[in-house]
């Protein structure tokens, strides 16, 4: 009996036959983990953005990065002596050169602010030098602020270097220094679970310094709003999957405080709202 024209040959289908289509469940599973493994960066674009646009880093604390490098090369540590999900471990080294990305482009800005302050200090003292109907005005006392490195070993200055290849250096030897230590006792059950935890810890205090910022300045002015709300959506998403996947406490327990201090910072952004608009 010949083959009706909408119906597909049987030798044509033979090398799919083993193939079967996932369940909803296997595909949700599938969605959250990338997300899991995506979505910590995706906060960070918008700050990035805003910082590259306006050539402007000082409403951003830099030590948000500094806590997520710290926190996710702990914990890429810690899957050495406890292995955990691959997804968290694959968000954590993505998230680690995001930050990387991050520093960079907040390094430059400032660096580039500095040089064109200078230069505009130089030109306004070289032209108040001249007599003003008889008068000299104060010489002006700018200069571009000395180069500072880490190998320098200022603490005075730490993670406030000038150039981005002393935040590379810092991170080097941190890994190299914590990866001999986790190479040493990792069959030490107590040294394995002090880093986990003070991994998921670190990254539990990620909005500490931006929360610092704001109260010093007594002003939300230069920080991404995105950011801050993608934090709190992908904090709750990320404490709600450490919980259902039955993740280490440490995790789970962690997770419930970053998402307590990214309520913290939208209460700042609604107590310091005026004089946000006024800068």
């Amino acid at each position: 009996m010949p083959t009706p024209d909408y119906m597909i040959p049987a030798v044509l289908l033979e090398p799919f036959s083993g193939i079967t289509m996932p369940s909803l469940t296997e595909f949700i599973s599938i969605v959250c983990q990338g997300a899991m493994i995506f979505g910590g960066v995706f906060p960070f674009i918008p700050q990035y953005l805003d910082i590259k646009k306006s050539g402007n880093a000082d409403g951003f604390s830099t030590f948000v990065c500094l806590n997520l490098l710290v926190a996710n090369i702990l914990r890429i540590m810690f899957w050495f002596g406890r292995h955990f999900e691959l997804p968290l471990l694959a968000q954590s080294i993505i998230m680690v050169f995001t930050m990387l990305a991050l520093t960079e482009i907040c390094v430059r800005v400032k660096h580039r602010s500095e040089i064109l302050a200078s230069k505009e200090h130089k030109f306004t003292d070289s032209y108040s030098a001249h007599p003003n109907n008889g008068e000299a005005p104060p010489r002006l006392n700018r200069s571009v602020s000395p180069v500072r490195k880490f190998l320098d070993f200022d603490k005075a200055y730490f993670w406030k270097w000038t150039y981005f290849t002393s935040y590379l250096q810092f991170t080097a030897v941190f890994t190299v220094v914590v990866g001999l230590m986790t190479w040493l006792f990792l069959d030490n059950m107590y040294y394995v679970e002090t880093i986990g935890f003070l991994a998921v810890f670190a990254e539990a205090m990620l909005g500490a310094p931006q929360f610092y910022r704001n109260f010093v300045n007594k002003s939300t002015h230069g920080m991404s709003k995105k950011m801050v709300g993608m934090w709190t959506c992908g904090d709750c998403f990320k404490t709600g999957y450490f919980i259902v996947r039955q993740a280490p406490a440490q995790f789970w327990i962690c997770g419930m405080l970053q998402v307590g201090i990214d309520i913290s910072i939208f209460l700042q952004v609604y107590c310091y709202r005026n004089k946000a608009a006024i800068s």
